[in-house]
């Protein structure tokens, strides 16, 4: 037997038992249910049911038999590494790329190539997320930052929980805005209505803050400068659609579509203490060709 232990964070919260193990784990849906029944699943120590509601800082274990859950594959994935020690690695994520094996995408994922590559990577995060500190949404592109180490991801942790890790995005949305800069201060929680989803709420929600500003505006868009102060599930896009400004091609969350390629945005800085050398250090990126090619098309000059 094998023991998988998970962790409920404040976004997957009031999610049924046998959804919130379905999202994250890489179980059928008749094993969570077998697993569950037969008392194999626990949230706190005790057994529940599949219809249970997730609470944050729930602790769910799971008991299962080897041949249920597929290892981890290495495979060849590209990589753009920018920067690597021996405590960490940056990558420039491109799009249409996920970063740790879900339901669905087991085997091309940036874990996948971190794999293939070494398997020097923290194992803090659980089995299916080794390395892996922080997230970047499937169609956001830009850059990401893998521990190598359990000190160094501990540290790095830390930093994005002080609000001491220092990120940066560009984003083209929706819309002519006229302020220059303006903060947006609003709590994000799961949809009610649509569990993909995030929104604005105030119902098992969490400050969430972002700040922006405009770097250049065209006929019907603006780029934007955003820096999170937080970091919620897919807060930039929650927060630009809660204020009329969505972010463009984001199906999600009501931008206007152009192509099937994702949302128009980019972590473009990366900013932290190192974790050995205590000093800090930054990482900057172009803006990504496809935002490029949009802003020349509408007449702009920011490159």
């Amino acid at each position: 037997m094998k023991e998988l232990k998970l962790m409920v964070d404040i976004d997957n919260v009031d999610l049924r038992l046998d959804y919130f193990l379905a999202l994250n784990t890489p179980l059928s849906r008749s094993n969570i249910q077998k697993l569950i029944k037969d008392g194999s699943i626990t949230v706190n120590g005790k057994r529940s049911k599949n219809a249970y509601k997730t609470a944050i800082n729930d602790e769910i274990k799971i008991l299962y038999e080897e041949n249920i859950i597929s290892d981890l594959k290495p495979n060849d994935v590209p990589l753009n590494i920018i920067y690597e020690d021996d405590d960490l690695l940056i990558i420039n994520k491109q799009k249409n790329l996920v970063v740790h094996p879900a339901p669905g995408n087991y085997d091309n994922t940036i874990v996948n190539g971190l794999l293939y590559r070494s398997k020097q990577l923290s194992d803090i995060n659980g089995y299916f997320r080794p390395g892996i500190v922080h997230r970047i949404d499937k169609d956001t592109s830009g850059l990401l930052v893998v521990a190598k180490n359990n000190d160094a991801h501990i540290k790095l942790a830390e930093q994005l929980k002080d609000k001491t890790m220092y990120r940066k995005y560009y984003a083209l949305v929706k819309g002519v805005i006229s302020n220059n800069e303006g903060v947006i201060n609003a709590p994000i929680g799961r949809s009610i209505k649509d569990r993909q989803k995030m929104c604005v709420t105030e119902k098992n929600s969490k400050e969430a803050i972002t700040e922006f500003k405009v770097l250049e505006r065209y006929q019907n868009s603006t780029l934007l400068d955003i820096k999170l102060l937080t970091g919620r599930t897919h807060q930039i896009r929650v927060h630009m659609s809660y204020i009329n400004h969505p972010v463009l091609n984001d199906s999600k969350y009501g931008g206007p579509i152009f192509d099937e390629t994702g949302q128009y945005l980019h972590a473009y800085y990366l900013s932290f203490i190192h974790p050995s050398t205590l000093k800090r250090i930054e990482f900057k990126t172009d803006i990504p060709e496809y935002m490029k090619e949009y802003i020349k098309e509408n007449g702009g000059k920011y490159e």
